[in-house]
């Protein structure tokens, strides 16, 4: 019997479960529902809320030193909650992707959006960097983690950031 393959959500609120019970944040949900389909799998939660890029560059140590057989690799929202200057999240993911790739730790890479009103450079500048990065470092990409949720009120709690469980669900599915 094969030991259970190990992966680490390492992100932000998103990833945390900010606002919600830790039953339905996103690394329990998802842990669940890829056992529920035979997958022999546990996800450890290493999210923080409020985090950005450069927070999780400073954690990364810690990620890698728990020896996970997979990374979910899951930040950005707070860089540009903050306006941060997309060159400087680019630079912190990068970082990132580089160490996990020299660990040998594959990456499930998260994509996220930027809010319409920083401009359009800021947006293109900020959603270019997830499918670059990606293919430079082999990373499997998640384009938009907060697919079908963003924006929807039935998926959100009342912030109308952090998903509510039904939207943890969604993401999950």
């Amino acid at each position: 019997h094969a030991a259970p393959l190990r992966l680490a959500a390492f992100g932000d609120s998103l990833t945390a479960g900010w606002g919600l019970p830790p039953a339905d944040a996103f690394p329990v949900r998802l842990e669940q529902a890829l056992r529920e389909k035979g997958y022999a799998v546990t996800i450890e939660n290493f999210g923080v809320s409020g985090d950005t890029t450069g927070d999780g560059l400073a954690r990364l140590d810690g990620v890698i030193a728990a020896k996970p057989d997979g990374v979910l690799l899951e930040f950005g929202a707070n860089d540009v909650l903050r306006g941060l200057d997309p060159e400087r999240a680019r630079a912190n993911l990068e970082a990132m992707l580089t160490r996990l790739k020299a660990a040998g730790i594959p990456v499930l890479l998260c994509g996220m959006r930027a809010l319409a009103n920083y401009g359009r450079d800021y947006t293109a500048a900020f959603e270019a960097i997830y499918p670059e990065l990606a293919g430079r470092y082999d990373a499997v990409l998640n384009p938009f983690f907060l697919e079908n949720v963003a924006g929807r009120p039935e998926y959100n709690q009342p912030d109308g950031l952090h998903p509510n469980a039904a939207g943890v669900d969604v993401i999950v599915s």
